[in-house]
């Protein structure tokens, strides 16, 4: 009877430890493996069509008419919808990525992009890849619409610009064109408690502004430079987007609502997008394009512990 006990325990030893190692196994795969993206496709006509009829039955009493299908009608003009919500790396610019070769694997010139940016801004690599996404669709000559509800700021005036037409909702934040760094230095802290910090580089301007050396005046005046240089490309970008916009008024680095960007010609119209939207969707069919990355292994397993540690995330 004890050789069964120690038999059995050692059984579940085993078995505890095999599947820890599969476990461990999948999670290598897991966070190795590409995940799918999908894409949803929403036929906004339809969306409209079925709260206008719900809303006319329950509050009206009224009987709800059939909505209108769809046309397979291929010269029928459309519009498509994306959206961009931008954080400081651009991190949404692969979706975006994804969204506007949806868009082109069938648009044609007599259709419409539209896409609704809000972003306070970020790295000037990051905007100016999610910019050259638009710009593709420039290329193309479809006509580009971007729309501002809240805020497009730096980076995100940056991607708005690329449009043929930018329309702002009347308390959205604009412009920003400008460019910022800093950093904290612990050169003097460190110094004080007797720590040194090597720091080895090879090229004159390798490292100009660090965090725990000792900056010199001649790093700075290397730093502020190559912030000049980004700066002026910045506004060159703008020069050759929005002809109309007297450069050296906007690109101090100042914010305005909407009302006052309109008169600065940094916006074309004061509407927001869901009106924009709403009139174009009376004459045709609009459509919204949206990828989903799909959820690894990993990312499945985790959340639910990640709720319970987090549960207002």
């Amino acid at each position: 009877m004890e050789f069964l006990t120690e038999y059995g325990l050692f059984l579940l030893k085993a078995f505890t430890i095999v599947f820890a190692l599969l476990f461990l196994i999948a999670g290598i795969f897991a966070v190795g493996r590409k995940p799918k993206a999908k894409l949803e496709i929403t036929y906004l006509n339809e969306l409209y069509d079925d709260i206008k009829n719900k809303m006319s039955k329950d509050v009206l009493g009224k009987k709800p008419k059939k909505s209108k299908k769809k046309s397979t009608n291929e010269s029928k003009k459309n519009i498509y919808v994306i959206d961009f919500t931008g954080d400081i790396k651009a991190t949404q610019v692969d979706t975006l990525r994804d969204e506007v070769s949806a868009i082109l694997s069938i648009a044609t010139q007599h259709d419409e992009v539209i896409v609704r940016i809000e972003s306070p801004g970020g790295t000037v690599n990051g905007y100016g890849l999610a910019a050259s996404q638009l710009q593709r669709i420039r290329d193309r000559n479809i006509p580009l619409t971007a729309c501002i509800d809240k805020i497009a700021a730096s980076g995100g005036y940056l991607m708005a610009c690329v449009a043929d037409h930018i329309i702002a909702a009347p308390f959205a934040i604009l412009g920003s064109i400008g460019v910022v760094a800093q950093m904290p230095n612990f050169h003097r802290w460190l110094k004080k408690n007797d720590i040194d910090v090597e720091l080895l580089t090879a090229g004159e301007y390798k490292r100009t502004i660090t965090l725990f050396g000792e900056n010199t005046a001649k790093g700075r005046q290397k730093f502020q430079e190559d912030l000049e240089d980004i700066h002026h490309v910045f506004r060159n970008f703008i020069r050759m987007n929005r002809q109309i916009v007297d450069v050296d008024e906007v690109a101090t680095g100042e914010h305005w609502l909407a009302k006052d960007a309109l008169n600065l010609k940094l916006i074309d119209k004061l509407q927001t997008s869901d009106e924009y939207i709403h009139d174009h969707m009376k004459t045709r069919g609009a459509y919204k394009i949206k990828i989903h990355g799909k959820q690894s292994l990993l990312t499945k397993i985790l959340n639910p512990a990640m709720k319970l540690l987090h549960p207002w995330a």
